[in-house]
């Protein structure tokens, strides 16, 4: 995979008109707020499938506001194997494992075609210390990014195979369904290898736990489609496992 080089252009990004505003921008600015926050997300910049908007080792410049497209975060271990540690849809940012040492420690590669608002790091710090309600914003993205953590070492850490399924499938469901998608319908961008490894599990684990919840009548799948036929069936393998603690 190379990094894509030729897909940085000169559009302007309005944020004051993007639906996705309130999903990734604070809200409650005023138009002259608006304008000088448009100054700094200038640009867009779009990314084909399989391509890597950055790689472990890069210098941190940015921060990425997904437009459209999903993304996975990955990291590479030394005997070669790839370890997947998030899934990124729009509306989300991704690009904070650089802030702590100028580098990027993970890949970002690009499941489907997809385009990021590209937002200088230290162009926003800059405007943070004049506008209040922009550096509360960064610091609940990064706030948002530990809580994520700790649930993935929970996944990680205690929970059986059922668990952890059906754990992603509701946080999945939901994070679409606050962008206007189906509460009980969804594509998954991601292979069910790609899964496993985010969720620590075998790929034949994945799709025997998905068969289960088949069989179950819990989801329908075809292919990469998924129907959620009870949402509450998997409300009850994750509650079960939190009272089992």
């Amino acid at each position: 995979m190379q990094t894509s080089l030729n897909t940085l252009e000169g559009l302007k990004v309005a944020c004051s008109n993007c639906n996705l505003r309130e999903l990734c921008m604070p809200t409650g600015f005023n138009p002259d707020e608006m304008r000088r926050l448009d100054e700094v997300v200038e640009k867009r910049r779009r990314i084909k499938q399989g391509e890597l908007l950055f790689s472990s080792g890069d210098t941190f410049n940015s921060l990425y506001a997904i437009r459209t497209g999903f993304f996975k975060t990955c990291v590479t271990s030394e005997d070669g194997r790839e370890q997947v540690t998030g899934f990124q849809m729009a509306g989300e940012i991704i690009g904070m494992d650089g802030i702590v040492s100028d580098h990027h420690n993970c890949n970002a590669v690009a499941l489907e075609d997809a385009e990021v608002c590209v937002m200088p790091f230290s162009d926003i710090e800059n405007l943070s210390r004049e506008l209040p309600g922009l550096q509360r914003h960064v610091h609940k993205i990064m706030s948002r990014e530990i809580v994520r953590e700790h649930g993935v070492m929970l996944l990680l850490g205690s929970m059986r195979a059922e668990e952890r399924l059906a754990a992603f499938l509701l946080n999945l469901v939901q994070r679409l369904h606050a962008r206007g998608f189906s509460q009980s319908e969804l594509v998954l961008r991601m292979t069910r290898e790609e899964i496993g490894s985010y969720l620590g599990l075998k790929l034949e684990t994945v799709s025997r736990t998905f068969s289960k919840f088949v069989e179950e009548e819990i989801v329908e799948v075809k292919q990469r489609h998924v129907r959620i036929l009870s949402t509450e069936g998997l409300q009850r393998l994750v509650n079960n496992q939190a009272h089992c603690e």
